[in-house]
């Protein structure tokens, strides 16, 4: 069974939030939490079960419903932290497509300088006498 970080926390415990908003709202089981909440019924249960954590999107959904600050949703269930941090690896490209950005930064790069060069060679020169003949022909 796959268990989150914080459920590693002794004090972590995200019945007794559940609980207090049944109370709260005056609900009469889970399966009615859910729809209150609009989420489905086995959300709840994985909360319950501490196989899902209490996203930041549920605890939103909450406080929009209970009107219940977030800092006191999350005192409820026990989550003492006070700021909630992404890992290093969070947010980071993986070398593959780390990889790939350079390459298309390069080859925006030399796409906006052969541009350049281009137009310079297209452009015949009207001061010297050229060696190649004008017109639409293949070189």
């Amino acid at each position: 069974m796959a268990h989150h970080a914080l459920s590693s926390q002794e004090s972590y415990n995200p019945n007794h939030l559940l609980d207090i908003l049944l109370g709260k709202m005056q609900l009469k089981n889970d399966a009615a939490l859910s729809r209150m909440l609009e989420v489905a019924p086995p959300v709840i249960s994985k909360i319950r079960h501490h196989r899902l954590p209490v996203g930041a999107s549920l605890l939103i959904r909450m406080h929009e419903v209970t009107g219940m600050s977030i800092r006191d949703l999350r005192d409820l269930m026990g989550d003492r932290r006070t700021k909630y941090r992404l890992s290093d690896a969070q947010g980071r490209p993986k070398p593959e497509e780390k990889a790939a950005q350079q390459a298309a930064q390069q080859a925006a790069q030399q796409q906006q300088g052969q541009p350049q060069a281009q137009s310079a060679q297209s452009q015949p020169n009207d001061a010297s006498p050229s060696s190649k003949p004008s017109g639409n022909y293949a070189h």
